[in-house]
Protein backbone atom coordinates (compact mmCIF):
# COMPACT_ATOMS: atom_id res chain seq x y z
CA UNK A 1 0.00 0.00 0.00
CA UNK A 2 1.98 3.32 -1.24
CA UNK A 3 1.26 6.18 1.75
CA UNK A 4 -0.01 9.24 0.86
CA UNK A 5 3.08 11.52 0.61
CA UNK A 6 4.35 9.02 -2.35
CA UNK A 7 1.41 8.84 -4.52
CA UNK A 8 1.18 12.75 -4.12
CA UNK A 9 5.34 12.22 -5.44
CA UNK A 10 3.85 10.18 -8.29
CA UNK A 11 1.13 12.22 -8.87
CA UNK A 12 3.70 15.18 -9.24
CA UNK A 13 5.44 13.64 -11.82
CA UNK A 14 2.56 12.65 -14.04
CA UNK A 15 1.75 15.95 -14.16
CA UNK A 16 5.26 17.36 -15.15
CA UNK A 17 5.27 14.06 -17.80
CA UNK A 18 1.82 15.26 -19.28
CA UNK A 19 3.20 18.46 -19.37
CA UNK A 20 6.26 17.39 -21.03
CA UNK A 21 4.14 14.95 -22.97
CA UNK A 22 2.61 18.85 -24.73
CA UNK A 23 5.43 19.18 -26.72
CA UNK A 24 4.89 15.87 -28.59
CA UNK A 25 1.14 16.75 -28.96
CA UNK A 26 1.86 19.77 -30.67
CA UNK A 27 4.07 17.90 -33.22
CA UNK A 28 1.58 15.50 -33.81
CA UNK A 29 -1.24 17.94 -34.68
CA UNK A 30 -0.81 18.93 -38.33
CA UNK A 31 -2.64 21.98 -37.57
CA UNK A 32 -0.28 25.36 -38.09
CA UNK A 33 0.61 26.97 -34.61
CA UNK A 34 -2.40 29.62 -35.19
CA UNK A 35 -5.06 27.53 -35.04
CA UNK A 36 -3.99 24.86 -32.79
CA UNK A 37 -2.97 28.10 -29.59
CA UNK A 38 -7.12 28.83 -30.60
CA UNK A 39 -8.47 25.76 -30.86
CA UNK A 40 -6.64 24.55 -27.67
CA UNK A 41 -7.45 27.46 -25.56
CA UNK A 42 -11.31 27.22 -26.97
CA UNK A 43 -11.90 23.63 -25.88
CA UNK A 44 -9.42 24.39 -22.34
CA UNK A 45 -11.68 27.45 -21.38
CA UNK A 46 -15.11 25.04 -22.22
CA UNK A 47 -12.72 22.20 -19.77
CA UNK A 48 -12.40 24.64 -16.51
CA UNK A 49 -15.94 26.23 -17.12
CA UNK A 50 -17.57 22.76 -16.59
CA UNK A 51 -15.63 22.18 -13.56
CA UNK A 52 -16.44 25.83 -12.11
CA UNK A 53 -20.17 25.10 -12.86
CA UNK A 54 -19.75 21.61 -10.88
CA UNK A 55 -18.28 22.56 -7.90
CA UNK A 56 -20.27 26.13 -8.01
CA UNK A 57 -17.09 28.54 -7.66
CA UNK A 58 -17.79 32.29 -8.38
CA UNK A 59 -16.75 34.15 -11.15
CA UNK A 60 -17.56 37.57 -10.05
CA UNK A 61 -14.03 39.40 -9.89
CA UNK A 62 -13.77 43.53 -10.23
CA UNK A 63 -13.34 45.04 -13.31
CA UNK A 64 -9.83 46.43 -12.97
CA UNK A 65 -8.91 42.18 -12.49
CA UNK A 66 -10.68 41.21 -15.01
CA UNK A 67 -8.81 43.13 -17.84
CA UNK A 68 -5.33 42.30 -16.18
CA UNK A 69 -6.20 38.51 -16.11
CA UNK A 70 -7.52 39.14 -19.93
CA UNK A 71 -4.09 40.72 -20.91
CA UNK A 72 -2.41 38.13 -19.18
CA UNK A 73 -4.10 35.40 -21.12
CA UNK A 74 -2.38 37.58 -23.88
CA UNK A 75 0.74 36.75 -23.48
CA UNK A 76 0.26 33.16 -22.46
CA UNK A 77 -1.76 32.61 -25.31
CA UNK A 78 1.97 34.41 -27.78
CA UNK A 79 3.86 32.52 -25.19
CA UNK A 80 2.15 28.89 -26.58
CA UNK A 81 1.94 30.32 -30.29
CA UNK A 82 5.52 30.81 -30.24
CA UNK A 83 5.77 27.55 -28.91
CA UNK A 84 4.17 25.76 -30.79
CA UNK A 85 5.24 27.50 -33.74
CA UNK A 86 9.02 26.56 -32.62
CA UNK A 87 8.04 23.08 -32.75
CA UNK A 88 6.56 23.51 -36.08
CA UNK A 89 9.68 24.83 -37.90
CA UNK A 90 12.23 23.07 -35.49
CA UNK A 91 11.96 20.18 -33.39
CA UNK A 92 10.96 18.99 -29.84
CA UNK A 93 14.28 19.15 -28.75
CA UNK A 94 15.36 21.85 -29.67
CA UNK A 95 12.09 23.60 -28.27
CA UNK A 96 11.92 22.49 -25.09
CA UNK A 97 15.92 23.03 -24.41
CA UNK A 98 15.54 26.56 -25.58
CA UNK A 99 12.47 27.04 -22.93
CA UNK A 100 14.22 26.16 -20.09
CA UNK A 101 16.42 29.46 -20.15
CA UNK A 102 12.93 31.13 -18.71
CA UNK A 103 14.25 30.74 -15.23
CA UNK A 104 17.17 33.24 -16.69
CA UNK A 105 15.14 35.62 -18.03
CA UNK A 106 12.47 35.24 -14.60
CA UNK A 107 16.03 36.44 -12.92
CA UNK A 108 16.11 39.75 -15.17
CA UNK A 109 12.55 40.48 -14.98
CA UNK A 110 11.79 40.43 -11.40
CA UNK A 111 14.53 43.11 -10.52
CA UNK A 112 12.48 45.09 -13.92
CA UNK A 113 8.86 45.26 -12.77
CA UNK A 114 9.65 44.50 -8.76
CA UNK A 115 11.88 46.67 -8.00
CA UNK A 116 14.11 43.46 -6.29
CA UNK A 117 17.43 43.34 -5.93
CA UNK A 118 19.51 42.03 -8.40
CA UNK A 119 20.98 38.45 -7.08
CA UNK A 120 24.40 38.07 -8.39
CA UNK A 121 24.36 34.20 -8.66
CA UNK A 122 21.20 34.70 -10.87
CA UNK A 123 23.60 36.63 -13.64
CA UNK A 124 26.48 33.83 -12.65
CA UNK A 125 23.67 31.08 -13.74
CA UNK A 126 22.67 33.75 -16.78
CA UNK A 127 26.12 33.84 -18.28
CA UNK A 128 26.01 29.85 -17.84
CA UNK A 129 23.06 30.06 -19.41
CA UNK A 130 24.31 32.13 -22.60
CA UNK A 131 27.16 29.40 -22.95
CA UNK A 132 24.11 26.35 -23.16
CA UNK A 133 22.98 28.44 -25.84
CA UNK A 134 25.81 29.78 -27.90
CA UNK A 135 27.00 25.43 -28.26
CA UNK A 136 23.54 24.97 -29.26
CA UNK A 137 23.82 27.88 -32.13
CA UNK A 138 26.71 26.92 -32.85
CA UNK A 139 26.12 22.78 -33.82
CA UNK A 140 22.77 23.60 -35.01
CA UNK A 141 22.98 26.62 -36.97
CA UNK A 142 19.97 25.00 -39.14
CA UNK A 143 17.51 25.66 -36.54
CA UNK A 144 18.48 29.22 -35.96
CA UNK A 145 14.75 30.51 -36.67
CA UNK A 146 13.25 28.15 -34.58
CA UNK A 147 16.17 29.00 -31.85
CA UNK A 148 15.12 32.32 -31.52
CA UNK A 149 11.69 31.51 -31.58
CA UNK A 150 11.78 29.07 -28.56
CA UNK A 151 13.67 31.79 -26.48
CA UNK A 152 11.28 34.10 -27.33
CA UNK A 153 8.78 31.71 -26.04
CA UNK A 154 11.01 31.36 -22.99
CA UNK A 155 11.23 34.82 -22.55
CA UNK A 156 7.05 35.27 -22.61
CA UNK A 157 6.70 31.97 -20.62
CA UNK A 158 8.61 34.34 -17.79
CA UNK A 159 7.02 37.45 -18.10
CA UNK A 160 3.98 35.61 -17.73
CA UNK A 161 4.85 33.88 -14.74
CA UNK A 162 6.26 36.89 -12.84
CA UNK A 163 2.76 38.68 -13.61
CA UNK A 164 0.47 35.59 -12.45
CA UNK A 165 3.21 35.19 -9.21
CA UNK A 166 0.97 38.40 -8.02
CA UNK A 167 -2.22 37.21 -9.27
CA UNK A 168 -1.74 33.36 -7.63
CA UNK A 169 -1.25 35.52 -3.65
CA UNK A 170 -4.75 37.07 -4.38
CA UNK A 171 -7.03 34.71 -6.48
CA UNK A 172 -8.11 31.57 -6.89
CA UNK A 173 -5.88 29.66 -9.69
CA UNK A 174 -8.83 28.17 -11.39
CA UNK A 175 -10.49 31.52 -11.88
CA UNK A 176 -7.15 33.55 -13.11
CA UNK A 177 -7.34 30.12 -15.93
CA UNK A 178 -10.32 30.30 -16.59
CA UNK A 179 -10.23 34.29 -17.89
CA UNK A 180 -6.36 33.96 -18.44
CA UNK A 181 -7.41 31.23 -21.36
CA UNK A 182 -10.67 33.17 -21.96
CA UNK A 183 -8.26 36.62 -22.94
CA UNK A 184 -6.38 34.63 -25.09
CA UNK A 185 -9.12 33.26 -27.07
CA UNK A 186 -10.26 37.06 -27.59
CA UNK A 187 -7.64 38.35 -28.54
CA UNK A 188 -6.75 35.59 -30.97
CA UNK A 189 -10.51 35.28 -32.66
CA UNK A 190 -9.75 39.30 -33.04
CA UNK A 191 -6.78 38.51 -34.84
CA UNK A 192 -7.95 35.82 -36.80
CA UNK A 193 -10.96 38.23 -37.75
CA UNK A 194 -8.52 41.25 -38.39
CA UNK A 195 -6.08 38.88 -40.96
CA UNK A 196 -9.35 37.09 -42.50
CA UNK A 197 -8.39 33.89 -41.23
CA UNK A 198 -11.29 32.47 -40.55
CA UNK A 199 -13.01 29.98 -43.70
CA UNK A 200 -14.12 26.52 -44.03
CA UNK A 201 -10.96 25.36 -44.39
CA UNK A 202 -10.08 26.83 -40.31
CA UNK A 203 -12.52 24.78 -39.17
CA UNK A 204 -12.22 21.52 -41.17
CA UNK A 205 -10.38 19.79 -39.02
CA UNK A 206 -9.35 15.31 -39.37
CA UNK A 207 -10.53 13.29 -36.38
CA UNK A 208 -7.28 12.01 -35.16
CA UNK A 209 -5.78 15.93 -34.69
CA UNK A 210 -9.41 16.35 -33.37
CA UNK A 211 -8.26 13.79 -30.92
CA UNK A 212 -5.11 14.87 -30.17
CA UNK A 213 -6.44 18.64 -29.83
CA UNK A 214 -8.78 17.34 -26.73
CA UNK A 215 -6.25 15.45 -24.91
CA UNK A 216 -3.91 18.89 -25.25
CA UNK A 217 -6.99 20.92 -23.74
CA UNK A 218 -8.40 18.62 -21.56
CA UNK A 219 -5.42 16.84 -19.94
CA UNK A 220 -2.33 18.69 -20.56
CA UNK A 221 -4.06 22.24 -20.17
CA UNK A 222 -7.65 22.20 -17.76
CA UNK A 223 -6.90 19.06 -15.45
CA UNK A 224 -2.93 19.48 -15.02
CA UNK A 225 -3.31 22.94 -14.50
CA UNK A 226 -5.65 22.21 -11.91
CA UNK A 227 -3.91 19.26 -10.58
CA UNK A 228 -0.77 21.02 -10.11
CA UNK A 229 -2.86 23.52 -8.02
CA UNK A 230 -3.90 21.10 -5.18
CA UNK A 231 -0.81 19.51 -5.33
CA UNK A 232 1.03 22.02 -3.70
CA UNK A 233 -1.40 21.69 -0.27
CA UNK A 234 0.60 18.83 0.14
CA UNK A 235 4.16 19.04 -1.37
CA UNK A 236 6.80 21.68 -0.68
CA UNK A 237 7.43 24.33 -3.17
CA UNK A 238 11.13 22.88 -3.39
CA UNK A 239 10.06 19.27 -4.30
CA UNK A 240 7.68 21.30 -6.63
CA UNK A 241 10.01 23.38 -8.48
CA UNK A 242 12.63 20.62 -8.61
CA UNK A 243 9.96 18.70 -9.90
CA UNK A 244 9.25 20.93 -12.61
CA UNK A 245 12.30 21.16 -13.87
CA UNK A 246 12.30 17.50 -15.32
CA UNK A 247 9.88 18.76 -18.10
CA UNK A 248 12.00 19.09 -20.85
CA UNK A 249 14.11 16.01 -20.07
CA UNK A 250 10.89 14.19 -19.81
CA UNK A 251 9.99 15.84 -23.24
CA UNK A 252 12.93 15.42 -25.13
CA UNK A 253 13.19 11.66 -24.04
CA UNK A 254 9.32 11.18 -25.40
CA UNK A 255 10.27 13.14 -28.50
CA UNK A 256 13.09 10.92 -29.03
CA UNK A 257 11.31 7.74 -28.66
CA UNK A 258 8.00 8.47 -31.01
CA UNK A 259 10.07 10.68 -33.50
CA UNK A 260 13.35 8.53 -33.55
CA UNK A 261 15.79 10.23 -36.00
CA UNK A 262 13.79 13.22 -36.55
CA UNK A 263 14.88 14.22 -32.95
CA UNK A 264 17.76 12.62 -32.60
CA UNK A 265 20.75 15.97 -32.19
CA UNK A 266 24.38 16.47 -32.33
CA UNK A 267 26.18 15.44 -29.55
CA UNK A 268 26.81 18.95 -28.79
CA UNK A 269 23.40 19.84 -28.71
CA UNK A 270 23.57 17.49 -25.70
CA UNK A 271 25.89 18.99 -23.73
CA UNK A 272 24.50 22.38 -24.08
CA UNK A 273 20.89 21.26 -23.42
CA UNK A 274 22.66 19.43 -20.46
CA UNK A 275 24.09 22.86 -18.89
CA UNK A 276 20.66 24.93 -19.31
CA UNK A 277 18.89 22.26 -17.33
CA UNK A 278 22.05 21.50 -15.00
CA UNK A 279 22.23 25.54 -14.56
CA UNK A 280 18.27 25.97 -13.80
CA UNK A 281 18.08 22.62 -11.75
CA UNK A 282 20.76 24.49 -9.00
CA UNK A 283 19.19 27.72 -9.28
CA UNK A 284 15.78 26.24 -8.05
CA UNK A 285 18.05 24.07 -5.29
CA UNK A 286 19.98 27.58 -4.02
CA UNK A 287 16.55 29.33 -4.01
CA UNK A 288 14.52 27.12 -2.38
CA UNK A 289 17.06 26.42 0.39
CA UNK A 290 17.41 30.49 1.32
CA UNK A 291 13.70 30.09 1.56
CA UNK A 292 14.18 27.49 4.53
CA UNK A 293 16.72 29.30 6.01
Amino acid sequence: MLSDNLKHHLHLHLIVFIWGFTAVLGALISLDAMPLVWFRMLFAVGFIAVYIYFKKIPLKISLKTKVQFLFAGLIIALHWFTFFRAIKISNISITLACLSTGAFFTSLLEPILYNKKIVFYEVFFGLLVVVGLFIIFHFEGDYLWGILTAITSAFLSALFAVINSKFVKEHDPIIISFYELSGGVVFFTFLLLFTHSFSPNFFSISNEDLMFLMILSSVCTAYAFIASTSIMKFLSPYTVMLTINLEPIYGIILAVLIFKEKERMSFEFYIGAFIILLTVILNSIIKSRKKLT
